[in-house]
């Protein structure tokens, strides 16, 4: 049996944990402080720690659950991983340079059932959540890299906008949150953490409640029931009624901004009309609201979606603006590689699948 990750405990966790094993709060404060202030890559690092309570670590717990299959590396300084687990399922994550620091984009399942149908990462269904100890080894990989390169430089932000719907995954997320958000440690403060989700109502009150201080951006991509269930569907379970209501309980409960994600598909939703209804729709929102506007990266096995020509990106935007709506677009990154989140996922199983079925049929024909 597998071990678990040292990543998935947080501070409190860990405390209680070896306090119930006989060991003092000091030495989990100790050991968090290896972890994520020295950032050590194994127990052999441990030199200076208690030996009793090292070897009592590593025969419970490991550094690495997963390993680098494949990295891209693009012109603006993105990079994007593909993670082996130890199940042998990949997961992506992606590093990128902003000019307000270091973000990394983290996966929280392995596949997706959300089934957006312009979305690379719904490709393959879901076959499992990650542990939060592998979602924030992830951020820990990131940083190593980081180190290793001996840049200096540190994950100042993280989205969770890779593979998955996060609040599907909900109690790994929280605890993921905890973990990287704690002063101890990573200390990545809330403001620039990002969680998005694809509109699980119940969820996102379950998550105002929880308190966590971290930015929500909810996938909206359509103005309207009968455009999003087309594109999105799980529009169909959670329609725009029932969505909103969940997002005013967030804004109330909160006071937080919210960001409404909205990628533009030529033809589909980019018209004016589509403007004016979002605006509609954003109705007395917008003092808390902000409307990204992202352009499309075009997906083999979506051929029937098209990016957006420019002109209708601006024209979308000027007309949310004139509304009085708060509008950014998305920077794009990592344009000359695998840009779409899974595309890479999705190319390397594809390219292993074709790889087994020549192995198969040079054996046949032998």
């Amino acid at each position: 049996m597998n071990k678990e990750s040292i990543y998935g405990l947080t501070l409190e966790q860990l405390t209680a944990w070896l306090l119930e094993h006989g060991h003092k709060k000091s030495r989990a404060i100790a050991v968090w402080e290896l972890l994520y202030r020295k950032r050590i890559t194994g127990f052999a690092e441990m030199s200076e720690m208690n030996q009793d309570c090292v070897q009592l670590l590593e025969e419970h717990f490991v550094f690495q659950t997963m390993e680098e299959h494949v990295k891209q590396e693009s012109a603006d300084g993105t990079v994007k991983f593909l993670f082996r687990l130890q199940d042998g399922n990949l997961i992506e994550t992606v590093l990128m340079r902003q000019k307000y620091g270091l973000s990394v984009c983290v996966t929280t399942q392995v596949g997706c059932n959300i089934g957006c149908s312009f979305c690379a990462s719904g490709l393959l269904a879901k076959s499992r959540d990650l542990t939060s100890g592998e979602i924030v080894e992830q951020i820990m990989k990131v940083q190593h890299h980081l180190d290793q390169a001996g840049l200096e430089q540190k994950v100042s932000h993280v989205v969770v906008m890779g593979i998955g719907e996060p609040f599907d995954n909900f109690r790994n997320l929280l605890n993921f949150l905890i973990t990287i958000k704690d002063h101890k440690g990573l200390a990545i403060a809330g403001k620039g953490i990002t969680v998005s989700t694809s509109g699980l109502a119940d969820k996102i009150r379950e998550f105002a409640d929880a308190g966590m201080q971290v930015n929500l951006a909810i996938s909206l991509h359509a103005p309207n029931n009968e455009l999003r269930t087309r594109i999105m569907k799980i529009n169909r379970a959670i329609p725009i009624e029932k969505l909103m209501p969940a997002i005013d309980y967030y804004l109330e409960k909160t006071n937080r901004r919210i960001t409404l994600e909205y990628i533009l598909l030529k033809d589909i939703n980019d018209r004016e009309e589509h403007a004016l209804e979002l605006a509609e729709l954003i109705g007395d929102r917008r003092q808390l609201a902000n409307v990204n506007l992202i352009p499309y990266n075009p997906v083999d096995e979506h051929s029937q979606y098209q990016r957006s020509e420019r002109e209708s990106v601006r024209a979308f935007f000027d007309t949310l603006k004139k509304q009085g709506v708060s509008v950014s677009t998305r920077l794009e990154h990592g344009v000359d590689i695998d840009a779409a989140c899974g595309q890479l996922r999705s190319k390397q199983i594809k390219k292993a699948k074709g790889s087994a079925a020549a192995d198969a049929g040079g054996v046949v024909a032998g």
